[in-house]
C-alpha cells in the first residue's frame, strides 16, 4: 500500500481517485508523519440475487435442510395482505 500526504492528496485528488478506481491501487493518508485515512478501493455493488446466489455453497446442508422445512411449514400461515406495519 502506498502512502501519500494529505497535501499531496488535495494537490492530485482527481488523479488519485482514477488511480484507485482503474487499478485498485491504495493509499494511506499521513498527515504530520502519523497515518490519519486510507483510500482504497469499495467492494463491488451487487443487487439482493447477486449477494445470495453463492449462499448455498457456503451453508452446510443441515442448514439448508432446516431452512427449508421452516420455510414450508410457515408458507401457509402467510399471506399476501400488504400491512402497515407502523399502524396499530
Amino acid at each position: 500500500m502506498q502512502k501519500i500526504t494529505s497535501t499531496e492528496l488535495a494537490r492530485n485528488l482527481r488523479a488519485v481517485l482514477d488511480r484507485v478506481r482503474e487499478s485498485g491501487e491504495a493509499y494511506i493518508v499521513e498527515r504530520g508523519g502519523r497515518s490519519v485515512a486510507q483510500v482504497s478501493p469499495t467492494p463491488g455493488q451487487q443487487n439482493a440475487e447477486q449477494a445470495l446466489a453463492d449462499l448455498y455453497r457456503t451453508l452446510p446442508a443441515e442448514a439448508a435442510e432446516g431452512w427449508l422445512e421452516d420455510a414450508r411449514r410457515g408458507g401457509d400461515l402467510l399471506d399476501d395482505e400488504l400491512r402497515d406495519p407502523w399502524a396499530s
